[in-house]
């Protein structure tokens, strides 16, 4: 298993994306909104970041924003299965946070592992 990218969390998405672009020499390589979140995925030569900003008050991470701030969201790994990750961490005895898979902003499956099994990590799996 890899790490596929990692997430942050930003109030506002274009500022994100220029200090991203404009310090680190980030390239922008997909752009979408999904359930109340809009992301963009940057390029960074040798690892993918995904900065997300809240489009509503009412979803999960305008209450982390809220809480925490910006900063480190979570860390996503590449899986190409999604229901045995799933079905694996669960045997495991990890909280899934999804049970069954979503469509995120990239457009193909992902699910989450709540932080609390994870040493304190947001987790995401991401089909590949």
């Amino acid at each position: 298993m890899k790490i596929h990218h990692v997430g942050v969390a930003v109030a506002n998405l274009d500022e994100g994306i220029a200090l991203y672009t404009s310090i680190f020499g980030a390239r922008i390589t997909h752009r979408a909104t999904v359930e109340g979140i809009e992301g963009a995925f940057l390029d960074l030569g040798t690892a993918e970041l995904e900065l997300i900003a809240p489009t509503r008050s009412d979803t999960p991470l305008s209450k982390f924003l809220a809480d925490r701030g910006p900063g480190l969201h979570h860390v996503a790994y590449a899986v190409p299965d999604i229901k045995k990750a799933l079905s694996d961490a669960a045997a495991a005895g990890l909280e899934l946070i999804d049970t069954e898979p979503r469509i995120g902003l990239h457009g193909v499956p992902i699910a989450f592992i709540h932080p609390k099994s994870v040493g304190g990590v947001l987790t995401e799996f991401v089909e590949t």
